[in-house]
């Protein structure tokens, strides 16, 4: 856990440092083509590969998110957004070990901030950030009806890029230690 908090910092630092230079390079430039501002709301929503919490998925797992957040304050040349998201990751797979089926599948709720910068690029918004949040988690590992129920505590960091193809509809993707660990979807722009 402190291993992904400390490279979510960094990815959240170099994006950081990375606008802020790319912004001040920028020569006759008036900023960037941010599509997200103060007061913006944005909902995005993709599917993709799962977070393997607990270290239980006996195959790759599958993963759905969806994650609400509200344009709150500029800093620099970018925007922090705050807000909640939600999805699962699921998994499972039969082991030829012991003859018997296992699944896992991990329920998320969570709040989430992030850091977006849209470079020079009309339509383009990058940006990375940390989320936290609780996650039930459940695990069956046998035909005989052995399963395991905890709530877990769950951390994350991603980077992330999206597309707007129109002022309030685009494409993302996001990557990173989160319910899902790579993600592909489509993202709304309410406001």
């Amino acid at each position: 856990m402190k291993k992904t908090i400390k490279l979510g910092a960094i990815l959240v630092l170099t994006t950081v440092f990375v606008s802020q230079f790319s912004f001040a390079q920028s020569k006759g430039s008036k900023g960037p083509n941010n599509p997200v501002e103060v007061g913006s709301v944005l909902f995005n929503v993709g599917v993709g590969v799962g977070g393997n919490y607990h270290g239980d998925y006996n195959g790759t797992a599958f993963g759905v998110k969806a994650a609400l957040e509200f344009g709150l304050w500029q800093a620099g040349p970018g925007v922090i957004t705050l807000g909640p998201e939600i999805g699962g990751s699921f998994g499972n797979a039969y082991n030829y070990a012991d003859y018997h089926g296992h699944t896992s599948s991990t329920f998320v709720i969570a709040g989430r901030a992030a850091y977006h910068y849209g470079w020079d690029v009309p339509g383009l918004d990058t940006y990375a950030g940390f989320s936290a949040g609780i996650g039930f988690h459940h695990y069956g590992y046998d035909a005989n009806g052995n399963y395991l129920n905890q709530t877990i505590p769950v951390f994350g960091a991603f980077v992330a890029a999206s597309y707007f193809v129109s002022p309030t509809f685009g494409f993302n993707a996001e990557a990173g230690y989160d319910i899902t660990n790579f993600q592909v979807g489509v993202v709304f722009k309410l406001k």
